[in-house]
């Protein structure tokens, strides 16, 4: 577990990955209703957000297809690994996620997944698919700006 330096985080788990698939608009930090054994194999630093994604139903804030392993020490209280968790965000914000949501293309991805002076919190973002000339794009743009860095530093060193 990597360990923040001045804000207290302890990092979990991170989804880099949607960084590069979704154009991120807003981002949130919403706390997670967990049980014990989650709490527990959080800690131990196992989870994975590759495959999670956010969701309102009935007013409330739903996080799915996150995977939080078996806590290895677990009996029978055991939670199911890929369970769907409630999110705590305040109804403002859930309102509002809701929304933008309904709008076409629009969704909620978590982003990091981390504790904060002891509790688990998750950090969500609403956020627009990018379609692959987006992401080549993209790729172009950060490849055009490290050979200009590197032009310039050899510039400079002359």
């Amino acid at each position: 577990m990597a360990k923040a330096k001045a804000d207290g985080r302890t990092m979990v788990a991170a989804n880099r990955k949607a960084r590069h698939d979704y154009l991120i608009q807003d981002v949130l930090e919403a706390g997670l209703v967990l049980t014990g054994t989650e709490v527990k194999a959080l800690r131990a630093g196992r989870a994975s957000l590759i495959d999670g994604w956010g969701e309102i139903d009935g007013g409330e804030a739903w996080l799915h297809g996150v995977h939080i392993p078996e806590y290895s020490q677990g009996t029978w209280t055991n939670h199911a690994p890929r369970r769907k968790r409630k999110m705590l965000l305040h109804r403002e914000e859930i309102e509002r996620l809701e929304a933008k949501t309904r709008e076409k293309g629009h969704t909620i991805v978590p982003l990091a997944l981390y504790f904060l002076d002891g509790r688990a919190k998750v950090e969500i973002a609403l956020a627009v698919g990018k379609r692959e000339w987006d992401k080549r794009q993209a790729l172009r743009e950060r490849q055009d700006n490290l050979e200009s860095q590197r032009a310039m530093r050899e510039r400079r060193d002359r």
